[in-house]
């Protein structure tokens, strides 16, 4: 009896040895697997001529596995190949951003189609490590007059824009994304069966939400409900964190606070996001401004011309 009471309980104890086995093996897996990504956006696309390799360290540097690089046709062909080839190589994706206020008019839909098209173009006369992976529009039509006055025809407008751009951009092999304020889940949708949120996040394969606020709650609470949505959709969304000065209010940006700040409040996005299958990490804006930040010198100056032309808004 003593030697079978011996036995039971080496048993009893190699099967709670196997049982938190187990449990650090799912602990561990769920560690490992749980990738922090990191995205940035690049407007003052002139630079990647003759600062491509400080870009693609930086990024690498940062974490950055996604830039969305603005097309621009000053910028030749070459220029493109050279920076994507050289992101593919360090394992980041380049995706092509591009977008105007008024492109949200049908008159205009045509000029979203032009660089759906222009990419494509593209990709199909580069080798497959010189291609953009896909397209982000950044469309914000609240930035007009016409918004204040005329938002439900505008909001319809659009969906039927963004409509025929998200067809074209699959069938060109593209993966789209848009970059959207926060407070798309407050509008309607036109017609009035679904928030614009989830409308807009069912057409695109993923949104950037530019949950603009210097705490990484806010961020999150501001983009809640569209990663909701998207979990339900199963799609992706990028949480945005602006770096530059906006001149729209401190509590927008990072831009007079440490760089250690910001790098706090993204880890709390990321523990907090971390519960949504759909959360796609978070999107830094912009690239000049956190290198800059990074550095203690500015990498590259726009002229204001450019930085009207480039700089993303929101409505708060």
């Amino acid at each position: 009896m003593r030697i079978q009471g011996k036995w039971a309980g080496k048993a009893k104890w190699a099967i709670v040895a196997v049982v938190f086995c187990l449990l650090l093996l799912s602990w561990l897996f769920k560690w490992f697997s749980h990738e922090e990504h990191k995205a940035t956006w690049l407007w003052d696309t002139s630079i990647i001529i003759k600062q491509t390799p400080e870009i693609i360290a930086f990024s690498k540097e940062q974490g950055v596995d996604t830039i969305f690089l603005q097309v621009q046709d000053e910028v030749p062909d070459a220029a493109y190949r050279k920076f994507i080839a050289a992101a593919s190589n360090a394992e980041i994706e380049v995706h092509a951003l591009n977008g105007h206020a008024d492109w949200a008019y049908r008159e205009n839909r045509a000029e979203g189609l032009a660089f759906i098209e222009r990419v494509r173009a593209y990709n199909s006369s580069s080798a497959k490590n010189e291609r953009f992976e896909g397209i982000q529009l950044d469309v914000e039509p609240y930035q007009l007059k016409r918004w204040e006055n005329e938002e439900s025809s505008v909001i319809a407008e659009w969906q039927n824009n963004m409509e025929v751009w998200t067809e074209a951009g699959k069938a060109a092999g593209l993966y789209m994304s848009a970059a959207i304020p926060f407070w798309l889940d407050a509008r309607q949708s036109a017609g009035g069966k679904e928030t614009f949120s989830r409308w807009v996040i069912s057409r695109f394969d993923a949104v950037a939400i530019m949950a603009y606020r210097d705490s990484g709650q806010q961020m999150y609470d501001l983009s809640k409900e569209e990663l909701a949505e998207a979990d339900d959709l199963g799609k992706k969304v990028w949480i945005g964190a602006e770096l530059a000065d906006t001149h729209e209010g401190d509590h927008l940006t990072f831009f007079r606070k440490p760089i250690s700040n910001m790098d706090e409040e993204m880890q709390k996005v990321f523990e907090l996001g971390a519960s949504h299958s759909s959360f796609a990490g978070v999107a830094v804006h912009h690239y000049e401004a956190w290198y800059a930040k990074q550095n203690g010198i500015p990498l590259a100056r726009k002229t204001e011309e450019s930085k009207e032309e480039s700089q993303s808004h929101e409505v708060v």
